[in-house]
């Protein structure tokens, strides 16, 4: 994680601290408190949230890990970290679908950014 997610999960922690006895990420109110927040639960809670912030499209946790590998390639990670970061060690190419976030604008943008490939001049004369 970076430092940012660091401050994040030390602020969570001193709550935590507070509840009973359980899991690190867990209920926080009612009869269930301090027991384990089920994975059906943190997706209904990901998606009512997605749905405040105006987000039209349906939305999964799992679509967090795909950013992930699309913002880590946009700050210039090489590939094979990505990979590495994501636990793709028996099926490398399972990173590329990740990144099938990438808009199309954005690829052809990258590709008339590029500098034409050089040649030099005398390349294939024969003398």
């Amino acid at each position: 994680m970076d430092p940012w997610g660091w401050s994040v999960l030390a602020g969570w922690t001193v709550h935590r601290a507070a509840l009973p006895p359980g899991p690190l990420f867990c209920v926080i109110a009612g009869p269930t408190r301090g027991r384990a927040w089920s994975a059906t639960a943190a997706r209904a809670e990901l998606r009512h949230l997605a749905a405040e912030a105006g987000v039209r499209r349906r939305f999964a946790p799992h679509q967090l890990r795909h950013a992930h590998a699309v913002e880590l390639l946009h700050e210039g990670i090489p590939l094979p970290l990505i990979q590495r970061q994501l636990g793709h060690y028996a099926y490398l190419s399972t990173t590329g679908t990740y990144l099938e976030g990438i808009s199309s604008e954005e690829i052809i943008g990258a590709m008339h950014g590029r500098k034409a490939p050089m040649m030099h001049a005398s390349t294939g004369l024969e003398l």
